[in-house]
């Protein structure tokens, strides 16, 4: 997935209010931009980081550059743009480059379903098949290769999980897909310290027979590429660290 225009260096100095960040341009001006995470982006907001942005060029817009990127240590990148993930599994499953979800002859995205009324980011369809595919984007890297979701108390994200195990009681497929748009992380298991309740409906969630896949991210400049499949662990004792 390519950027429409190149990204724009700058050094981050605050992110507050979830959606804003003031940033300085290597000339010394400094300016509020938009924050497209609703997130705690906990170790994607240490002020002083080198961040890359996005013009709008719409100079009517009230937040004209939009927040892409992070260094969150010395070359390791995080892509922050949440709903991004959505787009890049998208155009992975209809370019076949997620083994686990070929074969489908439709892709509907935001489809209404479930008990709770959630809404599900891709529904592949077949004649006499269905696959519900929720998406997640981790950022959290916490050391030695392993990231970990949520990054704060996630009551809607235990919500889908809920609605994933249903779906699969009702025989459909039921897939988990953690996108991880941090370079830093090889590995993905739940944050228990964080949402101990997520971590414990996740585990239940796989003992369904819900599916979970961990695939990462190139991360560049100029695009974001979905990689290679990475490892999912169902906890953090199950964690064999990592150089």
């Amino acid at each position: 997935m390519q950027f429409e225009s190149p990204l724009i260096e700058a050094k981050l100095i605050k992110r507050y209010k979830r959606f804003l960040a003031d940033v300085e341009f290597p000339d010394g001006s400094q300016l509020t931009v938009h924050c497209p995470n609703t997130g705690s982006m906990k170790n994607c907001a240490e002020p002083g980081s080198r961040v890359w942005l996005s013009d709008s060029n719409d100079p009517k817009r009230k937040y004209r550059y939009s927040w892409y990127l992070v260094e969150t240590v010395p070359g390791q990148l995080a892509c922050i743009h949440s709903a991004l993930a959505n787009k890049l599994v998208k155009e992975a499953v209809k370019e076949n480059r997620i083994p686990e979800l070929v074969g489908y002859d439709e892709i509907k995205t935001e489809v209404s379903y479930g008990q709770e009324k959630s809404r599900i980011d891709l529904l592949l369809e077949n004649p006499g098949e269905r696959c519900f595919v929720e998406i997640k984007s981790v950022t959290l890297a916490v050391g030695k290769g392993l990231g970990i979701f949520p990054d704060a108390v996630s009551a809607r994200g235990t919500k889908h999980l809920r609605e994933l195990i249903n779906i699969k009681k009702e025989g459909a497929r039921a897939v988990l897909f953690y996108c991880v748009q941090h370079t830093g992380i090889h590995r993905v298991a739940p944050a228990d310290n964080i949402d101990p309740l997520y971590g414990e409906t996740l585990r239940v969630a796989v003992k369904s027979g819900v599916e979970v896949y961990a695939y990462g991210v190139n991360i560049f400049l100029n695009e974001l590429l979905l990689a290679g499949k990475l490892g999912f662990i169902t906890g953090r004792d199950d964690f064999e660290p990592m150089a």
